[in-house]
């Protein structure tokens, strides 16, 4: 693999106007089908096999006009006056007018009269909707009772279900790997460069899943996420193979060879941490919602085409850089650059060297500690009680929460089969549900024309986010309601449905992903003790990192300097989401590092030595390629989503903690601890496993030193 990257990065080097043009060309048409054919990102909540979506089967059969999208319009008079009727009939009657809604219900005051509650179902499901348009026709009828001087807001599953993307968080995480970039890498030529790789990737990447939502749903938090992970990867995949071209140009190699020797080296690690990113999000596909697999389409897109752009493209604009890669004060020196001394990386892998026993023990004992507030976290999918003080649908569900109680804003909706469930049992249904102390209200029962189907309305006294609410769907189910012929749907039951799928369904995907990953790394470096390790530190970093998001948005003060209300559950999108994708980003930071010790390790057969100097030469590309997707991260930690600022917290601490106390501390200790044992290979599986070598080969720039080893020293079982 090696001499075939070796041979692609020299060609594109030779001729690097080709590349960029052909880079320049594809772009252009990529898009250009997705402006003329794309498709608008939308969600699908459909759970197969969950009570909430056999519910809703029911209604969409017998009562669609019960089935599809639904939207509340909250309209207030800041005055506190009672809200006219007049206008209110006048809202009713262009808001039957919009597309899709079916008969908007009587309006529902509050005890003053101040607010007035206008709930609108929908005989289309909220998918039919693209965009923003289902809310835009919302605020058009309600543009003319807001110029009468009354405050009107949306929310319900329709508006709740458009997210708008305003650029900021990746705007943010752009301005900062910059800087980080160029503190790192010395020049502005050579800190630029990463980022136009890895902006070309993205734009690549985001084409193709614009292109992909027009045949499938893809999520509107997909995309973004998908930048998020892509614009970070793309950075760190050009800077490794950035500093070790510089390094070539250090040693006094032409530009066409340092190009070569980059790819083969650096390009290696490139391909298989970036493989093993795309391996990992096939773990998504596990977790049975179609959501999640929409996740992982658009960031396997979106990783994938930045791998293509950093193998390619910087190799080529590197050899149009030439020597402004380098500082200016490299520039002027004849022949190889020579170090002036130890570096501070050196000094500290030294120092990890000395003490093992002690670095391993501390680093260990920091991740528990980070890790133990795991043990408390609560999911729930995101609602409009955890969005973003200014957002309509935020203002919405305070301002009802506020006239009707909390409970108003997650009702449980019951869906009777009235060929199983006699009509004549419904008063005693109804009964029993408003004596339960967690019911506010129980509105009368809706039947269909047919006669066939009804639907009883249940208004928890407890908010959706509320564990009493969770509490109060069970005891429906399992005592409350009849045995058969009747299941609770709406919002609200089909989160906690998706909650617990997702719950359930995270220890499926984790052992997925972690075998699929041990096999990737065993194949790849003939070390299954090494692949064991890393496997193993890679959970403890995502423990870590899932203690932390806990904290912080679980308590009240976390919460709100990110922004938010009050402390809230963890996303039940974000454990699975966070897992697949960090699991993937941790190995990169271990390939990036083992790559370089195993050249050492195959150069000289010293297996404490090779640790050392691994790390002497990779720590810093390490520190500065983590602070890249820490800024990155931490970008996103700002949007409006709340799933969005969860992953944008969680996988920033997760990379830090990954760089620092994982790859420059507890990896190096405790590879020194084992020696040769890291290199250990049952004699079995060694004629079992293919030969695919990812460190250099013969090719005449990548040749390797006096005394290397021609192939790799087994350690005897």
């Amino acid at each position: 693999m090696s001499s075939l990257l070796g041979r692609l990065g020299g060609a594109a080097a030779a001729r690097p106007w080709y590349t960029v043009l052909g880079w320049a060309l594809l772009l252009a048409a990529l898009l250009g089908l997705a402006a003329g054919f794309g498709g608008t990102p939308r969600d699908d909540y459909r759970v197969p096999g969950t009570r909430s979506t056999a519910g809703l089967d029911l209604l969409h059969e017998r009562f669609p006009e019960m089935s599809g999208a639904s939207a509340r319009v909250v309209v207030h008079d800041r005055a506190g006056h009672r809200v006219p009727d007049q206008a209110l009939a006048e809202l009713r009657t262009r808001i039957g007018t919009v597309r899709g809604a079916g008969p908007v219900a009587e309006p529902v005051f509050s005890a003053d009269g101040s607010t007035a509650l206008l709930a609108v179902n929908y005989l289309i499901p909220v998918t039919s909707f693209k965009g923003s348009e289902g809310l835009d026709d919302l605020r058009a009828a309600a543009r003319p009772t807001q110029d009468a001087g009354l405050q009107v807001e949306f929310g319900g599953q329709l508006p709740e279900n458009f997210t708008a993307p305003d650029g900021t968080a990746e705007t943010i995480g752009i301005v900062a790997a910059l800087v980080v970039l160029v503190l790192s890498l010395g020049t502005v030529v050579s800190a630029g460069l990463p980022l136009v790789v890895a902006l070309a990737g993205l734009g690549a990447g985001t084409a193709l899943t614009t292109l992909l939502a027009a045949v499938t749903d893809i999520s509107p938090t997909a995309p973004t996420v998908a930048s998020m992970v892509g614009l970070g990867v793309g950075i760190d995949y050009a800077l490794l193979l950035v500093s070790r071209h510089v390094e070539g140009l250090r040693k006094g190699l032409d530009r066409r060879q340092a190009a070569a020797e980059a790819t083969a080296t650096a390009g290696s690690s490139v391909v298989v941490a970036g493989s093993t990113v795309l391996v990992s999000l096939f773990g998504l596909k596990l977790a049975g919602l179609p959501t999640y697999s929409s996740f992982g389409y658009a960031t396997f897109l979106v990783v994938g085409a930045v791998m293509l752009a950093s193998l390619t493209l910087v190799p080529a604009l590197c050899s149009l850089a030439g020597p402004r890669l380098l500082r200016r004060s490299e520039r002027r020196t004849d022949g190889p650059v020579k170090p002036k001394g130890p570096t501070r990386t050196e000094r500290w892998a030294a120092l990890i060297g000395r003490r093992p026993v002690a670095a391993a023990l501390a680093s260990l004992v920091v991740l528990l500690a980070l890790a133990a507030p795991m043990l408390g976290m609560r999911t729930w999918p995101q609602d409009a009680g955890s969005q973003a003080a200014g957002n309509t649908t935020r203002k919405a569900y305070d301002l009802v929460a506020e006239a009707y109680g909390p409970g108003a804003n997650g009702p449980l909706l019951v869906a009777v089969d009235l060929q199983r469930v006699p009509a004549t049992e419904l008063p005693a249904v109804t009964a029993r549900l408003a004596a339960d102390p967690g019911v506010a209200a129980v509105a009368p029962p809706l039947v269909n024309r047919a006669q066939d189907a009804a639907v009883v309305s249940v208004q928890p006294r407890t908010g959706p986010q509320d564990e009493r609410t969770a509490q109060l769907l069970s005891r429906m189910r399992a005592d409350l309601l009849p045995a058969s012929g009747a299941e609770v749907t709406g919002v609200v039951a089909s989160f906690s449905d998706i909650s617990k799928r997702l719950s359930d369904r995270l220890w499926v995907v984790v052992p997925f992903v972690v075998a699929l990953s041990l096999i990737l790394l065993t194949v790849l470096f003939r070390a299954p003790v090494i692949a064991v390790k890393a496997a193993a530190m890679n959970l403890l970093s995502v423990a870590a990192a899932y203690g932390v998001m806990t904290a912080v948005f679980q308590s009240d003060a976390g919460a709100k300097a990110l922004g938010l209300p009050h402390s809230v559950p963890v996303s039940s999108w974000v454990p699975i989401l966070m897992f697949t994708v960090l699991f993937g980003l941790s190995m990169d930071y271990e390939v990036f590092l083992l790559a370089r010790v195993r050249e050492e390790w195959l150069a000289t057969g010293d297996a404490r030595g090779s640790v050392l100097r691994g790390l002497a030469a990779t720590g810093r590309v390490i520190s500065s390629a983590a602070a890249i997707m820490v800024a990155v991260f931490t970008g996103f930690a700002i949007d409006p989503d709340i799933t969005v600022k969860m992953m944008g917290v969680g996988m920033a601490v997760a990379v830090l903690i990954d760089a620092t106390v994982v790859r420059l501390v507890l990896v190096p200790a405790t590879m020194t601890l084992l020696g040769r044992l890291n290199w250990w290979i049952p004699g079995w599986l060694d004629r079992l496993l293919p030969e695919l070598r990812i460190e250099h080969g013969g090719d005449p720039v990548m040749a390797p030193g006096p005394g290397a080893a021609a192939e790799p020293e087994r350690v005897p079982v």
